[in-house]
């Protein structure tokens, strides 16, 4: 209060002064240089303050002073109670005596002499006084007693846990600094030592600031005010459980902790420090601040109580290094010769400071853990070898109250421990075992970033690496696999409709080729197969219609791998079983000749049995002729010479041409725009020439010679390299049917080399259109089907092709609907330095 009225009597003053100069400015000193009448104006004001200020405080000390010295006057006596008559009259009859004595003697030669003391007058005065003076001892004595009890503890300096002090009424218990505060050294940012519990200091009645408002960020006992050291106080008298309290109290009890075991370095309390320094620790377990800071004490701490075989590996990044107690631990074994295990090595890689594990480590830690351990032991039978260093781990350690630094040089039988530190030929076997375990977790991470709660699916369990469908195992895929048994046994056909819901659980109306992929490899990993297969097939089923379950002997991981002999045989298959439901009917004997071209394939007894289960798919299924009619008519001029060939070769195949396969063939004709007539010379001749056919040589002759009598036809024969030929032309036209037969023209000419753009992935509509998308942050709803249409696109399929390709390459959406279509900032952005490096510009 004082302040702010001093502040307003200067202000005030300040401005009467300079009114003032401003006056006699204007009337006394015009003849003055403005520069001097600005000094005045401004100057004179200030100096009268300053003066008249200084004056003021002179008075006021002097005040101070008179008030202090009236105060350090001696108190007054005691009243004495008012004598009696009786002693009324004795003491005037002493005072005469005292008078006639004293004029006895002469004037000059009387001496000084000290009052003789009534001895019996004392008395009674005291015993008359003694009720009052009792009274008044008694008064004060409460005080004093209250006063000595607050002000000392029951013991000074450490006070170990088996014992308890006594602050400000309050039992605290041990394993806590009670007394004055030892200076710090130069290292402290205090003058006093922050853990002391110092019981001079004022306390508040109750403590009322948990939340610990007033607790600055490195808290110390002398500094914090009355209201937090009674807070303090009574978390440490509660038991020091209540974690609601802010955890500025626990670092404040934490600094005694820390300081005791580093300081003092007493061996009795090691112990049970770590132990409590635990303890506090799982109260607060997702403030940063503690796990750093308790961690750190706790990593190096802990071998006080822990031998080397008790420490555990750490499969957590905690720091930007890596923890002592696993430096000390994968050290000792290095000295004593031991080979490192799995675990060992992975909690090396993963407290490396320098490795960064990519998503599926993370999104799939228990699997990467896992397979990581398999992957190990299958390379590393015995443990993997690591050469000694020749440095020697030295311990550092910086208190978390800023009060001191140490240091220590931890031994294992009396030698000191190697330092991991600076090798580097364990870490990068690490990475190329953690890279070889993150591909084989990919599909998995980027299906669990897609769907976070189909964990334990059928489809996520699908898509684990087959060493871990023991380790993790499902019930659900256990009824799966049960289900598609029984599938197999009644033949092998089921709606394709109800394989995809008992897969995902649901059926869209529309049943893409990703679903197809997904169903075929969930059960693929079963030991199951699905015809047709979505990579290799001409064409995708329609929900409707029924796929063909079979049993492929033993679980396989990827379908894709297949020969190019198993690509021809699937395509003449297909010729065949087209051809053979052109008349509306399989015979017989077209399907024993098309069994027959299967036995006859160089396969192997896999590729056989999946073909088996797509011929199977070819006969009960009858070919889409709307379809087959409407893409025939694209085929160019150079393809349809293919095209008849493949048709011949597959009605040769039998050796056998019935009517019905000339009358299919005949349709096939015409639906390419050719005379249906070719059929016939095209089946007698065996084989399609690709230009016009040589009768006989001609040959100059004499005018008027007879024209030689044909030669009777004697039936079609076979030649055996003339169906090796035609075999060949077969797998030229494997290219041609795969934009015939494929329904989903969209997937189609993704896969093309022709549709290859600049963003691995993805076609060269979908690739510009992702290049147009990243040059602005947004896009409402009709600027996306725009930009689409303007590419050829439709809106709805280009926004699922793109995603798709974003969740394949990045882990998440490029476009996500909000108000119209936000674009990924990191997609963005990863995009253009990929290209940046490339030397392409976005």
């Amino acid at each position: 209060m004082s302040s702010i009225i001093k502040f307003f009597r200067i202000t005030f003053f300040l401005v009467l002064y300079f009114f003032l100069c401003m006056v006699v400015v204007t009337t006394m000193l015009q003849g003055w240089p403005i520069g001097g009448q600005m000094l005045f104006a401004f100057g004179v004001p200030v100096i009268l303050v300053w003066w008249q200020e200084k004056r003021r405080s002179r008075k006021v000390a002097a005040k101070a002073q008179a008030e202090g010295s009236s105060e350090n006057l001696p108190p007054r006596p005691e009243p004495v109670p008012r004598p009696s008559a009786y002693d009324k009259r004795i003491e005037r009859e002493r005072e005469r005596t005292r008078e006639a004595n004293a004029s006895i003697q002469p004037a000059a030669v009387q001496a000084y002499s000290p009052p003789k003391q009534d001895y019996a007058e004392i008395v009674r005065a005291g015993k008359s006084a003694a009720p009052a003076l009792a009274a008044a001892a008694e008064r004060n004595q409460p005080s004093r007693m209250a006063s000595s009890v607050s002000s000392r503890p029951t013991k000074s300096g450490w006070v170990p846990s088996s014992e308890t002090a006594s602050v400000a009424g309050r039992n605290i218990g041990g394993m806590v600094y009670v007394g004055t505060p030892p200076l710090l050294n130069t290292y402290g940012y205090r003058d006093k030592c922050r853990a002391y519990i110092d019981p001079s200091l004022s306390v508040a009645r109750s403590g009322a600031d948990k939340a610990g408002e007033g607790m600055p960020y490195w808290p110390g006992y002398s500094d914090i005010s009355p209201q937090c050291r009674a807070t303090y106080l009574d978390w440490l008298a509660s038991g020091r459980n209540d974690a609601s309290y802010n955890p500025g109290y626990m670092f404040l009890y934490f600094y005694g902790l820390e300081r005791r075991f580093f300081v003092d370095q007493s061996n009795e309390d090691a112990k049970d420090i770590v132990q409590e320094v635990r303890r506090l620790q799982s109260l607060y377990p997702d403030n940063h601040s503690v796990r750093r800071y308790l961690g750190e004490f706790l990593d190096i701490a802990m071998l006080a109580e822990t031998d080397l075989d008790a420490i555990e590996p750490i499969f957590e990044k905690q720091g930007w290094e890596i923890p002592f107690s696993l430096k000390y631990a994968i050290g000792g074994r290095i000295d004593k010769g031991e080979n490192l295990t799995a675990d060992w090595l992975l909690s090396w890689f993963i407290c490396h400071p320098e490795t960064n594990l990519r998503t599926p480590a993370t999104r799939c830690r228990d699997e990467f853990v896992v397979l990581f351990r398999m992957r190990f032991d299958r390379r590393f039978p015995d443990g993997l070898k690591v050469t000694k260093p020749r440095k020697s781990l030295t311990a550092s350690y910086r208190a978390a109250s800023s009060e001191f630094q140490g240091s220590a040089n931890p031994t294992v039988d009396g030698k000191p421990i190697p330092d991991i530190s600076g090798l580097r030929k364990p870490v990068e076997i690490a990475q190329e075992l953690a890279d070889e375990v993150m591909n084989d977790l990919d599909k998995l991470s980027r299906f669990l970033g897609r769907n976070p709660d189909g964990r334990g699916s059928v489809e996520a369990h699908a898509l684990l690496p087959s060493e871990l469908w023991d380790v993790f195992p499902s019930e659900e895929m256990d009824r799966l696999k049960s289900w598609a048994s029984d599938i197999v046994d009644r033949g092998g056909l089921a709606p394709l409709e109800e394989v995809i819901g008992r897969l995902e659980g649901e059926t869209n109306e529309k049943i893409g080729k990703r679903q197809m992929t997904g169903a075929a490899d969930a059960l693929a990993r079963l030991g199951f197969g699905l015809a047709p297969d979505p990579r290799f097939a001409l064409r995708s089923p329609k929900a409707e219609e029924p796929v063909v379950l079979f049993r492929l002997g033993e679980p396989i991981e990827r379908l894709e791998e297949v020969s190019d002999s198993y690509r021809s045989a699937l395509i003449e298959l297909a010729l065949g079983s087209f051809v053979a439901h052109a008349d509306g009917r399989i015979a017989e004997p077209e399907r024993r000749a098309l069994e027959e071209q299967i036995a006859a394939a160089s396969l192997s007894d896999q590729e056989r049995c999946r073909l088996r289960a797509n011929l199977e798919w070819f006969l009960a299924v009858p070919p889409d002729m709307t379809l087959l009619r409407r893409k025939l008519k694209e085929v160019g001029q150079d393809s349809q010479a293919a095209m008849r060939a493949a048709l011949v070769g597959a009605a040769h195949a039998d050796g056998i041409i019935h009517s019905d396969e000339v009358a299919s063939i005949e349709k096939i004709y015409k639906a390419l725009g050719l005379d249906p007539a070719l059929a016939y010379s095209d089946l007698h001749a065996g084989e399609v020439a690709d230009g016009p056919r040589t009768v006989r040589a001609s040959q100059p002759g004499r005018p008027g010679e007879a024209i030689p009598a044909l030669e009777k036809a004697s039936g079609p024969k076979l030649d055996a390299s003339r169906i090796a030929a035609i075999r060949s032309d077969t797998e030229r036209v494997s290219s041609v049917l795969g934009q015939i037969f494929d329904v989903e023209e969209e997937e189609n000419s993704a896969s093309g080399p022709a549709s290859q753009s600049q963003l691995a992935g993805l076609d060269q509509k979908h690739g510009a259109l992702v290049l147009e998308l990243l040059t602005r942050e947004h896009w409402s709803e009709t600027e996306l089907e725009t930009i689409c249409a303007s590419h050829g696109l439709m809106a709805s399929g280009a926004l699922e092709v793109v995603n798709e390709w974003a969740f394949e390459s990045y882990d998440e959406a490029l476009l996500d609907e909000y108000d119209g279509y936000d674009v990924s900032l990191e997609i963005a952005e990863a995009v253009r330095e990929k290209m940046s490096v490339e030397g392409r510009d976005v």
